[in-house]
């Protein structure tokens, strides 16, 4: 199985192009307060110009179900991340109400407690993805976790029927070494490949695919 890896928080449509050019397999849009923040309107105009082929999720943050569908619906959106604690009964509906066209992440934030006890799995959602935090963020801190602890407490233990994506903290520098440690499933950047708070470098976005390329583990 290929690594999936999705580029997020884009806020135009050359951004997004970098990374679909680059080989992506997503590109993300955060519906969220964020300095990375797009509208509606602003990410319905960039996702006519993308390629069919390449995924556009949406992060929502505490984001009412209508919301949510209501946003998939006005971009064009084919999958969604949810940050907020959202119920296996709320997911449940997203999956009734779209299918299985509607790409479902749902986040875990990786901190002592989660390390010490099994995470709730969700079978509505396609993946878990595996994020750090702050007082103040909830995803793009640019801050990484103890992937080696990661991969004994959550990773690891069930790789073989869940579905995990690796974030929080990743750069083209250490990205091999985050999939070599934790085999993840996929990888989700968002700091570590812009120039500023909601720009993209276009080295950095290159490079970081290529490397999480050459280290991919099939499994």
């Amino acid at each position: 199985m290929s690594l999936w890896i999705k580029i997020c928080a884009n806020t135009s449509l050359a951004d997004a192009m970098i990374a679909a050019e680059a080989g992506a397999d997503a590109v993300g849009f955060v519906f969220a307060p964020s300095p990375r923040r797009v509208t509606a309107e602003q990410a319905a105009a960039i996702v006519p110009g993308l390629p069919a082929k390449i995924e556009k999720i949406g992060v929502f943050v505490d984001a009412t179900l209508d919301d949510i569908a209501a946003t998939v619906e006005a971009v064009g959106l084919t999958g969604v991340q949810l940050h907020s604690d959202v119920t296996a009964e709320e997911t449940a509906k997203l999956r009734a109400q779209f299918g299985q066209r509607l790409r479902m992440l749902r986040v875990v934030h990786f901190d002592a407690s989660v390390a010490e006890q099994a995470i709730e799995l969700d079978t509505n959602v396609d993946a878990m993805l595996v994020d750090s935090r702050t007082e103040t963020a909830v995803g793009g801190t640019g801050k990484s976790y103890d992937w080696d602890v990661a991969a004994q407490a959550i990773f690891g233990p069930a790789r073989t029927y869940v579905r995990f994506v690796a974030a929080g903290g990743l750069t083209p520098e250490n990205v091999a070494k985050a999939i070599a440690t934790l085999r993840p499933w996929g990888v989700d950047v968002v700091s570590g490949v812009e120039a500023a708070p909601g720009r993209k470098d276009a080295a950095k976005v290159r490079t970081f695919i290529e490397k999480a390329r050459g280290a991919e583990v099939t499994f």
